[in-house]
């Protein structure tokens, strides 16, 4: 991806610069201390979830050279990082989402956006053995999916792409109004309807409407007309 100093990072996700050494051009973005490969060029989000909090892994971080951080904790003892660089923002996982569609929408070329109860991963890499003589195409990784997934998968987007795959996966209501804006689509696909994560929703007519949230500007759609209820919803 495109470097960006950390300076415009923080005017980007409109966060606090709590302590600043160095104005690094920020390459890579990471949240798993476990999974490090360039630390000199990579920004570490500190996320909290219901079993974890990611701020606890700061240290394990900055040993193994990692140097900017964003945290969403302003009792987090800043001082004890001494050449590390901290952005303040009030949620870590908002940030990075608000980083990778800050991202997104400085290329133009077309995005697929892949979504559905299955199959999203598969007709992904199907897309890309078709299509990978003709196109330079960035893509998921794996099944790179989710709140953090996404962001991830579309911070890979450079100027020397000219097709974007990406897939998007939700459990719950008023997550895919935030994937939208990240992946941006220009085309779509609805793979299916099923039984995955229908706890989340109340009826498959709630989950196909929140699916379909990914698709709301796209110029093309394609899906199986054999799902009835798709259509029903669409219209």
């Amino acid at each position: 991806p495109k470097t960006m100093k950390i300076s415009h990072i923080t005017k980007t996700l409109k966060g606090t610069l709590l302590q600043s050494v160095e104005d690094t051009n920020i390459q890579h973005l990471l949240f798993d201390s476990r999974k490090i490969t360039f630390p000199q060029n990579a920004l570490f989000f500190a996320i909290q979830s219901k079993s974890r909090d990611g701020h606890h892994f700061i240290a394990a971080a900055y040993q193994k050279g990692i140097r900017n951080f964003v945290i969403n904790r302003n009792d987090w003892r800043v001082a004890d990082y001494p050449e590390a660089n901290f952005i303040l923002v009030s949620n870590s996982i908002e940030a990075l989402q608000n980083l990778a569609a800050n991202h997104r929408s400085t290329f133009s070329y077309p995005v697929i956006g892949i979504t559905g109860s299955n199959g999203k991963t598969v007709v992904k890499e199907w897309l890309y053995q078709l299509l990978w003589q003709d196109f330079h195409i960035v893509r998921s990784p794996k099944s790179y999916n989710s709140q953090i997934g996404v962001p991830l998968s579309v911070w890979q987007m450079n100027e020397q792409h000219n097709l974007g795959i990406f897939e998007a996966g939700i459990s719950e209501v008023g997550e895919m109004e935030k994937l939208a804006k990240i992946i941006q689509p220009t085309i779509g696909i609805f793979t299916n309807v099923g039984a995955a994560h229908s706890k989340g929703f109340e009826s498959d007519r709630q989950k196909i409407g929140e699916k379909l949230a990914l698709f709301r500007n796209v110029d093309i759609l394609v899906y199986c007309v054999d799902y009835e209820l798709i259509t029903e919803c669409l219209h």
